[in-house]
């Protein structure tokens, strides 16, 4: 759920800036606004434009969420401030991330045809080129461009934006929906609804704004609205939504001994499509064909069905490697992870016992406990302590730096606590000649039947569950257990 929030922040970006050819002189300074998840207040943002004496443009995004999870209060700041040159051109962007673990940073600076880009999370710093991205003032101005001249329903542009959290430049397009006339504080004004997609991140954002360029308000991806307030009413966040059970899956009654469970049967409903689909040897979601909804089905897989794959490994296939490497948030050669591993593998050389002593490991030595932090595998070893993502990528990263590919898994899993449902939880998957589901929080090797698998991969692939976070509904069509005379009401 953190990790959701910390997405939705960094796509909120790019709301109101203009094209060098449109007067900005109307939208420089500060603009406020209350952040509102699923209906609840769950934070405010500050946007803010300043154009300086040559006609270089900044523009600034300050999010802050104040939510409350599983009972404890967590707050979490995304800043991001992008610089364009007086000609449109972007000089440079920088994002940063504060939570409970300190500051994380991201900064890239064009330099010719190149971007020097320093990632510093974990207290490890990083810098690196990337190709300079073709982001211009231009780009960011899509609104105010599509509403120049003589704007109308249908009207449609293009652009580009780099998100520093990616590392990456994305394409996207905005298009003019609806064109209405509103009363705002006592003048009628036109205001036009403009629908922007970014289909790599499979996140949508509507905003109302009106001809001058003033951004109303945003909904992104149907569950965060932006919505234009005064500073004062913006900054009043009471901390009174609990984020873990008012987007859970809640259920009317628990499911009996989840951890006997063999097999499992379920029907989902709500806005999933077929990037949430899966299915592998343990799950299978359908999508329906009628537009009804989706049936999910699960098995419980038996150790001693999983063949035997020695340490080193080998031949591992070309799809499977970029899962065997180092990455920002998972600095797998890092000396302490790979120390660390080490140590947990001991002398075994079978691979699915070695990710197993590392899944248990994790399990019994990082403290549970919610915390609003943008997770990295460093960070938790040296500070040992979490919820799920904390334990995912922890285990990831020893996985990794023992020779095992592994990657991040998120959706849906049963617990009854605090309400008995589903709610929404990161996992990890390890390939051992296949791809095995492993939850190093519930501190279960094979996972049980209650996990729903519905993104698997690393920030970029997580951006999936945006769309659905707390509209999700869950019925349990049919359960059965390993032991026997488990009571089964629906079998």
């Amino acid at each position: 759920m953190k990790k959701a929030l910390f997405m939705l922040s960094v796509t909120l970006f790019t709301r109101m800036l203009a094209a060098q050819e449109i007067d900005l002189a109307s939208l420089q300074g500060e603009r406020w606004y209350g952040l509102y998840l699923n209906g609840h207040k769950s934070g405010y943002s500050m946007t803010a434009l300043s154009i300086a004496g040559d006609g270089a443009v900044t523009y600034t995004e300050d999010c802050r969420f104040q939510v409350t999870m599983g009972g404890q209060r967590q707050d979490m700041r995304s800043l991001t401030t992008r610089s364009y040159a007086s000609n449109g051109a972007l000089l440079k962007v920088e994002a940063q991330v504060d939570d409970a673990s300190g500051r994380s940073l991201f900064s890239g600076k064009v330099e010719g045809d190149a971007l020097r880009f320093t990632t510093k999370v974990g207290g490890t710093a990083h810098t690196e080129m990337l190709p300079r991205p073709s982001e211009t003032l231009t780009d960011m101005a899509r609104q105010l461009r599509l509403l120049g001249g003589q704007a109308k329903i249908g009207d449609k542009i293009s652009y580009r934006a780099f998100e520093p959290a990616y590392r990456k430049e994305f394409d996207g397009h905005s298009a003019i929906e609806t064109i209405e006339e509103r009363n705002l504080e006592g003048v009628a004004t036109k205001v036009f609804k403009i629908r922007s997609a970014v289909p790599e991140l499979g996140v949508e954002t509507v905003s109302i704004v009106t001809e001058k360029g003033l951004v109303l308000e945003d909904t992104v991806a149907g569950i965060m609205v932006m919505r234009l307030e005064p500073k004062e009413m913006a900054q009043d966040v009471q901390y009174s939504n609990d984020v873990l059970v008012s987007n859970a899956a809640l259920l009317d009654a628990p499911i009996e001994k989840p951890g006997n469970l063999i097999e499992l049967a379920l029907t989902l409903r709500g806005p999933l499509s077929e990037r949430h689909s899966f299915h592998d040897s343990r799950q299978a979601l359908v999508t329906p064909a009628d537009g009804g909804p989706f049936s999910f089905s699960s098995r419980r897989l038996a150790a001693d069905a999983i063949a035997p794959l020695t340490l080193p490994l080998a031949d591992i296939p070309e799809d499977v490697l970029p899962w065997t490497k180092p990455s920002t948030f998972v600095q797998s050669d890092n000396a302490k992870i790979v120390a660390k591993a080490r140590e947990i593998a001991g002398d075994e050389k079978d691979a699915f016992a070695v990710a197993s002593k590392l899944c248990t490991w994790t399990c019994a030595n990082v403290r549970s406990t919610f915390s609003a932090r943008l997770s990295n595998a460093l960070e938790v070893l040296e500070n040992p302590e979490g919820d799920c993502t904390e334990h995912s990528v922890l285990f990831v990263g020893l996985a990794r730096a023992a020779g095992i590919p592994a990657r991040e898994v998120a959706g849906l899993v049963y617990t009854e606590a605090p309400r008995p449902g589903f709610y929404f939880h990161q996992w990890a998957k390890v390939w051992i000649g296949t791809w095995v589901d492993m939850d190093p929080t519930f501190g279960q090797p094979l996972v049980d039947p209650t996990h729903i698998k519905l993104s698997e991969g690393d920030l970029l692939q997580q951006t999936q569950l945006i769309s659905i976070i707390g509209q999700v509904r869950v019925e349990v069509v049919h359960k059965k257990y390993d032991t026997p005379g488990t009571a089964d009401p629906e079998k």
